[in-house]
């Protein structure tokens, strides 16, 4: 649907149960169209759990970008996203400031309101005419971080992953929920071929450097399909650059989602020798819907997510994740896929926000209605 410069709330189907529809507004990030034409995780998971909102039979509206696509309602403050390059500019900072009046103005007309914006809404979520959750898509390791989120410790937040959260314990937590991805948007492929992939962007947390290391040490292809932010072009030209000549290195830079499929469907294993504490990873889950099975670093999520021996391998060093690309063809490629239909699909995600959705709005009823007097 194209945005609409006039805002209605409007009913799009009946609700699946005898629950009436819930009037739900989702706050995006500007930084990337939903979705995201490239590489873009958080807009990514707030287009499937949109759309998925949406085919569940509520009444969906999407604060986002003007170029974003969706069967929801689009109500935007900018014609197109601001790109990554304006993530710590005053052009964001100011579209974002808009972005948050917008839905100040519209906050009544809904049942709640869904953040994905980091913490810029916090101020005004406060005082949200509507019932209102913050999801939180980043790593919570920073010390300042603490005080923040114990001034704003009445508004409700979402976790990731169990290991997102314990990383800022004291915050007032209601759920985690993991994310997931339509079912029809990756095919379940039984017969691989014989390279391992590398599939996101290249920074040093998701350490490439490693991956080629595996790749080489074992004797295995590896294709490399990953992104270079601005701000880490140097690290590619000084540390990963000058590894891409080896004859089993394959570097083809950023691809789209319909190459994706293909890509993971056909890689022996994807491979994750993050550095760093990952808050969830949906290229593991993309993966698995693949039925490709994941060798990951323990850090982070990733235990949450692949369960070793059956849909992966979780290592904690190369002598290990070497041994295990010997090991992975083992793995019975339809558990992998079995995995992601039972945890990790896009409808399994918008039930569990549903869930949420209920409480906090039931919650905010009963703060709401005067007690009688005896």
């Amino acid at each position: 649907m194209k945005p609409d410069a006039d805002f209605a709330i409007r009913l799009i189907s009946p609700p699946p149960r005898s629950q009436r529809p819930l009037r739900i507004a989702q706050v995006a990030p500007l930084f990337e169209s939903i979705p995201p034409s490239g590489y873009g995780g958080t807009e990514r998971v707030v287009s499937y759990l949109t759309e998925a909102l949406v085919e569940l039979g509520h009444d969906v509206t999407l604060f986002a970008s003007g170029d974003s696509r969706s069967r929801a309602r689009i109500v935007s403050v900018v014609e197109r996203h601001l790109g990554l390059e304006a993530c710590c500019s005053s052009a964001g900072l100011a579209a974002h400031t808009l972005l948050m009046e917008r839905v100040a103005d519209k906050a009544e007309h809904f049942d709640v309101v869904h953040f994905h914006t980091d913490v810029v809404h916090l101020p005004f979520a406060q005082h949200c005419a509507a019932a209102s959750l913050t999801t939180l898509h980043g790593r919570l390791d920073y010390p300042e971080l603490g005080p923040l989120y114990r001034r704003f410790d009445e508004h409700a937040l979402v976790a990731i992953s169990d290991s997102q959260r314990a990383q800022l314990p004291q915050a007032n937590w209601c759920a985690t929920v993991y994310h997931g991805v339509p079912t029809a948007i990756y095919s379940f492929q039984p017969d691989p071929q014989a390279h391992l992939l590398f599939l996101g962007r290249i920074s040093p947390e998701k350490r490439l450097d490693r991956a080629i290391d595996i790749a080489v040490r074992s004797g295995t292809p590896l294709v490399i399909a990953a992104s270079v932010n601005p701000a880490d072009q140097e690290y590619f030209r000084n540390s990963i650059e000058p590894l891409l000549d080896h004859p089993l290195i394959q570097f083809i830079g950023e691809v789209g989602d319909d190459e994706k499929n293909a890509l993971l469907g056909h890689a022996r294993a994807l491979l994750m020798p993050i550095d760093w504490p990952e808050p969830f990873g949906l290229v593991m889950i993309e993966a698995l819907a693949c039925g490709t099975p994941v060798i990951a670093y323990g850090h982070g999520s990733v235990p949450e997510i692949i369960e070793h021996g059956v849909t992966g391998f979780v290592v904690q060093n190369q002598d290990q994740a070497v041994a295990a690309v010997q090991e992975v063809g083992r793995l019975d490629r339809s558990r992998c896929r079995q995995a992601f239909e039972q945890r990790f699909t896009a409808t399994t995600m918008a039930l569990a926000y549903l869930s949420v959705y209920r409480e906090l709005i039931g919650r905010r009823q009963r703060l709401e209605t005067p007690v009688e007097a005896s």
